[in-house]
């Protein structure tokens, strides 16, 4: 019995110290690793989001911005690498399991982090109006799936 506490409690050090050194691995390796991750042309090399990509593409004003820029939160680095790792893995998951929607929609977290970034891009512009309203709600060619109409309501 002694002997079976010693194995797991080796095999649990293993697996801790593999953990480790994997995310060091991921954070510092491979050169420019996380930096490739953050581009739009990695975004769009899963073939599901080849019409976002387009859609941001042909926008104009935000064509010079990457993808995480918006949908990624940027109130400190950690929180930023953490939802980057929890999307990301989301993200994998669904598309090599096969379980991809034919429309791809945003979730309400999304939707939230989206919002933070436009007022914090946008901030000087838009501090007398209400923040409450999603600035889609009025700039619909930002969606990409509304991409080209130059709306306003």
């Amino acid at each position: 019995m002694n002997l079976i506490k010693k194995l797991n409690w080796k095999i649990v050090t293993l697996i801790v110290i593999a953990a480790g050194a994997f995310g060091i691995f991921l954070s510092f390796g491979p050169p420019q690793l996380i930096a490739r991750t953050e581009t739009p042309i990695f975004c769009s090399s899963c073939h599901v989001m080849q019409s976002q990509f387009d859609a941001w593409f042909h926008v104009g004003a935000h064509r010079t911005i990457r993808c995480v820029d918006c949908h990624l939160p940027h109130e400190n680095i950690p929180v930023y690498y953490f939802w980057k790792s929890i999307d990301g893995a989301k993200d994998a998951i669904v598309f090599y399991s096969g379980r991809t929607p034919e429309q791809i929609t945003i979730s309400d977290r999304g939707k939230h982090h989206i919002q933070g970034n436009c007022l914090r891009c946008h901030f000087e512009r838009v501090a007398m109006i209400d923040q409450d309203r999603h600035c889609w709600d009025c700039h619909r060619f930002l969606q990409h799936s509304q991409a080209g109409i130059r709306m306003t309501r």
